[in-house]
């Protein structure tokens, strides 16, 4: 039987090339997704580590549960602080930082290095007049605040030499110091894309904490002193708002972290990798349900001659075995390929990836390997099962055993079952709200498969209703109609494979057209602004761009949106300050209850769904505990509807300045007499002195970075989606090509009775393209009828949305289906019509 199965893959070498490469292209993309991930992960991590090589011991202030810092404890690392650590017995020597954002622009204006890795620190100089970190390359090391350093790479990249003027901003103006210096550095920032620029302590103090302070103080232990040992003899000199951090420690939380977002986006590959595997399964099973087909004689003769049936079942899963295997050491290979293609791409598109070596794991292999015969074992297994049951007799007979009507009534009444379960839970899902997510994915799983249960029985009627519409081709489109419902199973399996892809595609679009409409619809019936003033990487902002603006000509109002941690009644809280003159001329929120005039001193307004889920009410009294650590009192004046655009608490900016410890905006609404226009966008941005860093956006802008997000996002799940069509595409040329081979005695005939070469590629092109157009259509409606079911389940979060059908993009999505059909039919096609007409009218 070993034997018997090495003929059959031997012997059966193009026919099953088809199905090597589904299932290669699935493995590849498993591990290429793996490699990536891992490569990426690995730089990263060996990249950040070498950012602590220096540090044994890092002190910060201290943080809340959710990371952010503890109301009421402002940084308190002062240098009496710095001074008390470095005479800790075990202590080498400390170092002050003063750090935070610093974005640079290149000799063009542009902005240098990638947002939120773009730092400005200070240069810390040692007993020697050096600071370890940072050797100067070039140059010295800033001394005044008319001066900086930048990295190597940063001054490479921008074109900056030592004795140039560089413009740059840290929270809004410009400034434009002299480079004095060029280091270099091994921070991770910097080798992933960023900048470092450097400033002298007193310069870096007075922009980022306050003169005198550091935002982190770190620690070099003396040689024979642990880490451990060190933390232990700091945390005795440290004050209650500081704490105390081993190098290794940070360096662990950093490698976790990094380990983590890359587990976000090999999650999300290895989803796709898993539909275009899920697709492949049905071609798998199409084309050995076929293979067993044309050798149903071979097989009744070794069960005559005394094979049993798990013997001929065996013999169909060694044969799965041994392409499954191929297919497994092919797509790893591919894969890695991929890997290292992904890693290039991310450069090509401005990402940059520290230096390191690709990464293929033991797992990587493993993982590849298993899927790739597994999978295809599965696929195969039901076939062979199907082979082994048919009578001797009724085989050598060559009569197939077609299938009965109780199995058909059977198999109807599963899928119906599933189908409308699915559907069921789908539509009951929708009015759950935020419990309906896991419904609403059972309800669809179920769905889907019930759908694919049914397509047999769907197939028929449906391509019955072209028939007029083939009636056009003449004999070739009568015939196509007749060969494609002949055997409804082998067109549901071609036809599933193509509906599974656009099914998501399509449900993806309508979700994402809907959504973005939403957003932008909520952003700009908001706003009565007329622009929005912020950072690029929407750090704060100083409350001097307000200022300026302000006194802009042809600005009527503005008014800045602050924030501010609160404790209020035990809970962490946000405090948004802004200016309640002007608020209600920039902004348009429905009240429930009282307005915008409630706004003052201790009065403020909140959203509804945070009243709703505190038990606030106009009247209510809030204990809060400011940033500063001072105690006061609230009052709710106002319930307004929230959006993502504005929501929270709402107070006086006035009364909130006092108890912040650093006063800063994260936006500015700024509104003008002339509206929004190209010349007036020009001049607000000339009066910030055309800072790159900051971003001035009218409501065309927000909604365009909207817009921007969103097709983005739908471009990347195309392209992971057209891995799908691809194996779909296969499965359609792989059922062609064996169905011809079957039909080889009737194609001969055809000839021979005056059907000539044209009219056989005109046929088995039309049957190609209505089982692609089948699979179409099925997809497309399942599409829209989950991109509803998802988006009612968005709507109970977002009031604005409402369900958009993109008419133009779901024609599109029929069009390639015929594109589809029409592609995979040209090989064969070409192959038919080439027959040998008597020699196929011999052939069994």
């Amino acid at each position: 039987m070993f034997r018997t199965a090495m003929r059959n893959v031997l012997a059966h070498k193009a026919r099953l090339l088809m199905t090597v490469l589904a299932v290669m292209l699935g493995v590849a993309f498993v591990a290429g997704t793996l490699v990536f991930t891992s490569t990426i992960s690995d730089a990263f991590q060996k990249s950040s580590a070498k950012g602590f090589d220096q540090v044994d011991v890092a002190i910060d202030p201290s943080k809340s549960d959710d990371g952010s810092e503890t109301p009421g404890s402002a940084p308190d690392l002062t240098q009496k602080l710095l001074d008390q650590v470095t005479d800790v017995p075990g202590a080498a020597s400390a170092t002050g930082d003063a750090s935070g954002f610093a974005a640079i622009a290149d000799k063009k204006g542009k902005l240098v290095g990638d947002g939120w890795s773009t730092k400005g620190a200070n240069y810390y100089p040692s007993k020697d007049g050096k600071d370890p970190r940072y050797p100067m390359k070039d140059g010295r090391a800033p001394t005044s605040k008319s001066e900086i350093a930048l990295d190597s790479k940063t001054a490479e990249r921008a074109g900056y030499k030592v004795g140039d003027t560089v413009r740059m901003s840290v929270n809004g103006p410009v400034l434009a110091p002299k480079l004095t210096g060029i280091f270099t550095t091994d921070d991770g920032n910097v080798a992933a894309g960023g900048s470092i620029a450097l400033f002298d302590t007193k310069t870096a103090q007075s922009l980022y904490t306050k003169p005198g302070r550091f935002s982190q103080i770190t620690v070099t232990a003396a040689d024979g002193t642990s880490q451990a040992a060190l933390k232990s003899g700091i945390e005795k000199v440290l004050p209650k708002d500081a704490e105390a951090t081993t190098g290794k420690q940070l360096a662990d939380d950093e490698a976790k972290a990094i380990s983590n977002q890359m587990s976000g986006m090999q999650t999300g590959l290895l989803a796709f990798a898993g539909i275009s595997l899920f697709v492949g399964i049905f071609i798998i099973a199409n084309t050995f349900t076929m293979l067993v087909a044309q050798r149903t004689k071979e097989l009744a003769l070794m069960r005559a001659v005394g094979a049993s049936r798990r013997q001929v079942t065996r013999s169909v899963l060694l044969e799965a075995f041994v392409v499954g295997t191929i297919a497994a050491v092919a797509g790893l290979a591919a894969g890695i390929g991929i890997g290292a293609g992904l890693r290039s791409l991310m450069g090509s598109f401005g990402g940059t990836v520290p230096d390191g070596p690709l990464v293929v794991s033991p797992g990587t292999v493993i993982a590849a390997l298993v899927v790739g015969i597994v999978v295809t074992m599965f696929a195969a297994w039901l076939p062979g099962r199907r082979a082994a049951k048919i009578p001797p007799v009724a085989a050598m007979s060559s009569l197939h055993a077609a299938a009965t009507t109780k199995s058909l009534v059977l198999r109807n009444t599963i899928g119906a079952l599933f189908a409308g379960a699915g559907a069921a839970s789908v539509i009951a899902a929708t009015t759950m709200g935020e419990g309906g997510k896991l419904p609403m994915g059972a309800g669809a799983g179920l769905l889907l498969i019930g759908v694919f249960i049914l397509t047999p029985l769907l197939s028929r009627p449906i391509i019955a209703a072209a028939a007029p519409l083939l009636r056009v081709f003449g004999i070739s489109g009568k015939l196509a109609r007749q060969n494609s419902v002949r055997n409804p199973r082998r067109t549901a399996a071609t036809a599933s494979a193509l509906m599974i892809g656009l099914t998501l595609i399509t449900g993806m679009t309508v979700i994402a057209g809907s959504v973005q409409q939403a957003i932008d619809k909520m952003a700009t019936d908001s706003l009565k602004a007329d622009y929005l003033v912020s950072m690029a990487n929407f750090t704060p902002l100083s409350p001097n761009v307000e200022k300026t603006l302000a006194k802009a000509d042809g600005v009527v109002s503005t008014s800045p949106m602050r924030n501010s941690p609160a404790e209020i009644d035990g809970s962490t809280q946000r405090l948004t300050g802004v200016n309640p003159k002007t608020i209600g001329d920039l902004a348009d929120l429905p009240f429930e209850k009282g307005s915008f005039d409630a706004i003052s001193g201790s009065g403020v307004v909140v959203d509804k769904a945070m009243a709703d889920r505190e038990g606030w009410k106009v009247g209510s009294s809030l204990g809060t505990v400011y940033e500063d650590g001072r105690k006061g009192e609230l009052k709710v004046g106002g319930v307004y509807e929230g959006n993502e655009v504005m929501q929270g608490i709402l107070v006086d900016k006035d009364a909130l300045a006092p108890h912040q410890t650093e006063v800063t905006d994260m936006q500015v609404m700024v509104k003008t007499e002339d509206g929004a226009s190209q010349a007036v966008k020009d001049s607000l941005e000339k009066e910030l002195g055309n800072n790159p860093a900051v971003l001035v956006e009218d409501k065309k802008d927000v909604s365009e970075a909207i817009a921007q997000v969103f097709t983005l996002m739908l471009n990347m799940l195309y392209g992971l989606l057209a891995m799908a069509v691809i194996v779909a595409v296969l499965g359609v040329i792989n059922t062609l090509a064996m169905s011809i081979f079957e039909r080889s005695q009737e194609i001969g005939m055809l000839r021979a009775i005056g059907l000539d070469r044209r009219g056989i590629k005109r046929m088995v092109r039309i049957e190609s393209l209505v089982i692609s157009l089948f699979g179409g259509l099925l997809g497309v409606g399942l599409g829209v009828f989950l991109g509803w079911a998802a988006g009612e389940l968005i709507g109970s979060a977002l009031p604005t949305y409402e369900l958009i059908l993109p008419w133009g993009r779901m024609a599109v999505f029929l069009v390639l289906s015929a594109v589809v059909g029409i592609l995979a039919a040209l090989w064969p096609a070409r192959r038919a019509a080439r027959l040998n007409m008597l020699a196929a009218i011999k052939a069994e």
